[in-house]
């Protein structure tokens, strides 16, 4: 089995878990392989017991095989493992060094159990769609895709703005606010849900559009099919909007032509044994426990 592991930045807090990740992939034999800027970060703090294959680009897929990319970090680290993974078709498992964790659902206690879990076989793998950005002129290079959102957004302290949209060309609706978030199910639990979107369950074929603090407040969010085309027209004030597709984002104006539909490929994560999405949200939002006690 090869295991590529990925993380950002270390901390001296996570060294205890990051270590003990090390050790159990090296006592279970596995073929470790570490994302080359992250080793650089661990490797005055981490003893390896085995040797370890540094990994540099995306590119390295095409000429290693890879069986699963072991993330290290909180959700921002999980999305910025997919703009590494792309389109390989390689599953993500999250050990949540990070706070809310409804991507990387797997506890930093749990490291142990997890790569247990893993090497026999003990998961399934879920698939999640994701969002493709067609835009003139061309946005975000060659990963034009986000897991979780994009979003429409005033700039700083610049008036709100108005984004003209429109489903499958049919004209839905004028945004007077602050932004326009456009979620995927497994988005709805980010910046959407803060804004007052729904919960969405994976693969329920949704996309959600929620607006960012809107002027009329008759606008409320809307739940549509993932097989829409969304596009819009941005207009404001000031010069420039800001556009992002999950942790990066670009600047445009009123001139960028924007379209969103569903991605043509998946990305797939690993659902440990007896981790659910209900479980998560339960956990991550509080459901079912009294708090006034």
């Amino acid at each position: 089995m090869r295991v590529l592991v990925y993380g950002r930045q270390f901390k001296e807090k996570d060294q205890p878990y990051i270590q003990e990740l090390f050790d159990s992939l090296a006592e279970a034999e596995v073929e470790i392989h570490v994302y080359t800027p992250y080793f650089e970060e661990i490797k005055k703090h981490i003893c390896f017991k085995t040797s370890c294959i540094t990994f540099d680009s995306y590119h390295d897929f095409s000429t290693r095989r890879i069986d699963f990319a072991v993330v290290l970090g909180g959700d921002g680290t999980m999305l910025s493992g997919v703009t590494l993974v792309r389109d390989s078709g390689v599953p993500m498992l999250g050990i949540n060094l990070g706070r809310m964790g409804f991507l990387a659902t797997t506890d930093k206690q749990q490291v142990r159990d997890a790569i247990d879990k893993l090497v026999n076989n003990r998961f399934v793998i879920i698939e999640r769609v994701m969002l493709y950005m067609e835009s003139n002129p061309r946005l975000f290079g060659e990963m034009p895709y986000a897991l979780n959102d994009c979003t429409l957004l005033k700039r700083d302290t610049s008036s709100m703005i108005t984004i003209h949209t429109y489903l499958n060309g049919d004209y839905l609706n004028s945004y007077w606010a602050d932004g326009l978030i456009i979620a995927t199910p497994t988005g709805s639990t980010g910046y959407s849900l803060s804004c007052g979107g729904p919960v969405v369950f994976p693969g329920s074929g949704n996309f959600v559009i929620t607006p960012v603090a809107p002027h009329n407040l008759n606008v409320r969010p809307i739940v549509i099919s993932d097989e829409s085309v969304i596009s819009f027209e941005i207009e404001g004030r000031a010069e420039n909007f800001i556009c992002s597709l999950d942790s990066r984002f670009e600047l445009i104006n009123a001139h960028h032509q924007i379209a969103l539909r569903k991605n043509d490929f998946k990305t797939r994560l690993i659902q440990l044994q007896d981790i659910t999405f209900l479980n998560t949200i339960r956990e991550k939002l509080g459901w079912g426990e009294d708090v006034r006690n």
